[in-house]
């Protein structure tokens, strides 16, 4: 007896290794250069966006000197519980990003501004901050910054004369006094709203603070005058990193904040972003990489021990409908070469019961019931089912 073996192999040579994951190792690297690049580029043009110690285009220290040199003191702060702790009655709180504060420091910030009876001064301030941080204010955008006139009677805007404003319009509202400025299609680009012994001015862009701005139209008159009321000055420069003001207690600890409350909202959205990614990936890495392959047995496997071996599967299954379907196309295809029957026609009826009867000298009505018959009607049906054709075929044999 010869014993058949295939050469095969469950693991994988170096070579396949490589040629599977060449491709996801390139996209790989694609996307660390481009995330490279994409980091530099940004930080080239957004460093020190608005920072009154930064020298370029897009920072502020021009007007931080040009204060200075007034004799206001110029304080930076880079977290709410800095800020906050500044402020009074003879200071100027500056807050660069509204926006990026969460409803908790908001609603901190605006509680300490209408304490402190200073001035403060929101740069581009949204629909997202200005409400909480100016209840009875709106705003909308207004579209590019361009040179605008006054039109009212606040002396700082009076004196600068045209000035370039806009980003934000704001509607004013409530019972609070506001005098509006520079407007844009009927609505002000810079609302000033007092309150109590201070005020607050909401200035639409922040663009006339740039280095590379200031010296336009009247944005220096405008900038020193809004921001060099008071002898003293804080600038805040708010940040997604900035947890100072999470919770009650205002530092996150020992106040019942989760782990999730002290994490910024933007690590959070990079998480669930890279949550999907890895999603993706397994879903692409786990597709059919072809048809399977069939493999030709070694020897054939008579019904009765098919039937064996897969007898839990179709019970599991209830297909008793498809195991008598299998049991009978196998019988047939085994039986017509032996009686002579083509392989095209092993599988109708008015072909291979007529000469299987005259072969085996029994009526067409048992063997077209046998081979041809319905679907069993419970699991010792089948089983009869399977001896019966075994039976059959051993009489072809025989015969």
């Amino acid at each position: 007896m010869t014993r058949v073996t295939a050469a095969t192999s469950a693991s994988l040579t170096p070579r396949q290794v490589w040629v599977r994951v060449r491709g996801l190792l390139l996209a790989l690297l694609l996307l660390v250069v481009a995330a490279i690049v994409l980091a530099s580029v940004r930080s080239g043009d957004q460093h020190g966006r608005l920072d009154p110690r930064s020298a370029d285009r897009y920072g502020s220290r021009a007007v931080a000197e040009l204060l200075k040199d007034r004799g206001v003191s110029v304080q930076v702060a880079t977290t709410l519980r800095e800020a906050t702790a500044r402020l009074g009655p003879d200071t100027t709180l500056l807050v660069t990003s509204p926006d990026l504060l969460a409803p908790e420091q908001q609603d901190r910030l605006r509680a300490a501004a209408e304490g402190s009876a200073g001035r403060t001064v929101l740069l581009a301030a949204g629909p997202s901050s200005v409400s909480t941080l100016v209840p009875g204010v709106g705003a909308e955008s207004a579209g590019s910054v361009t040179p605008r006139d006054p039109e009212c009677s606040l002396p700082a805007a009076r004196a600068a004369g045209d000035a370039e404003t806009g980003g934000f319009r704001y509607i004013a509202g409530g019972s609070a006094a506001t005098t509006s400025c520079f407007p844009s299609n009927g609505l002000p680009t810079l609302l000033l709203v007092e309150r109590g012994a201070g005020d607050t001015v909401l200035l639409g862009s922040p663009d006339l603070l740039r280095n590379d701005r200031l010296a336009n139209r009247g944005n220096a008159s405008l900038a020193l005058q809004l921001l060099g009321s008071r002898p003293h000055l804080v600038w805040y420069l708010p940040s997604l990193a900035d947890t100072s003001a999470v919770g009650d207690g205002g530092d996150g600890a020992g106040d019942g904040s989760s782990f999730t409350d002290l994490i910024p909202r933007g690590w959070l959205w990079g998480t669930l972003q890279l949550a999907l990614a890895a999603v993706l990936a397994a879903v692409w890495r786990a597709r059919r990489l072809g048809p399977l392959v069939a493999e030709r047995l070694p020897v054939a496997i008579r019904a009765s021990e098919s039937t064996e071996g897969r007898a839990r599967l179709y019970r599991r299954a209830n297909a008793r409908d498809r195991a008598a379907d299998s049991l009978r196309a196998a019988s047939r295809t085994r039986i017509a070469p032996l009686i002579g029957v083509p392989s095209r026609d092993a599988h109708s009826p008015s072909v291979l019961v007529p000469v299987l009867s005259t072969r085996l000298g029994t009526t067409e009505d048992s063997i077209q019931a046998l081979l041809f018959g319905p679907v069993p009607a419970d699991d010792a049906a089948l089983v009869r089912l399977a001896d019966q054709l075994d039976t059959l075929e051993r009489e072809v044999r025989t015969s």
